[in-house]
């Protein structure tokens, strides 16, 4: 992903969604979902999540996903690395908290391209603004 605006083409996989409104899982979710991005949540501990199907694993979103999100501890996020790798996906974005030296290393040894120390939350709002220039 060269800058933000690939993500307009791309199926993200948000994984550690959440129910809870104050959690930052679901405040990432939502606002992607507001920003019309094409996004799915997944959390083995939910069903839906803003009137959405929350899937248990990466592997059971009905289209390829390019990027993954990751919204969760970093030894969660370490183990969502082998997911991606296992089904050959590229790119994922750990979110400020969900990143481990340990993760990175491993992401990058997979071949996988890493974005981590931004939140996407963020970044996605100074595209907007851009746009709007």
């Amino acid at each position: 992903m060269k800058n933000i605006n690939d993500l307009n083409d791309k199926v993200i996989a948000v994984t550690g969604v959440s129910k809870d409104e104050s959690k930052y899982g679901f405040k990432v979710f939502k606002d992607l979902i507001s920003k019309n991005f094409r996004v799915y949540g997944v959390n083995p501990n939910a069903d839906f999540v803003l009137n959405r199907k929350i899937y248990k694993k990466i592997s059971e979103i009905p289209e390829k996903v390019d990027i993954v999100v990751t919204v969760v501890p970093p030894k969660i996020t370490e183990k969502i690395i082998d997911e991606c790798k296992s089904l050959s996906i590229n790119e994922i974005w750990m979110q400020p908290g969900s990143e481990s030296e340990e993760a990175i290393k491993k992401a990058e040894n997979f071949g996988i391209k890493v974005i981590y120390a931004l939140c996407i939350m963020i970044e996605t709002e100074k595209k907007n603004h851009k746009n709007l220039k």
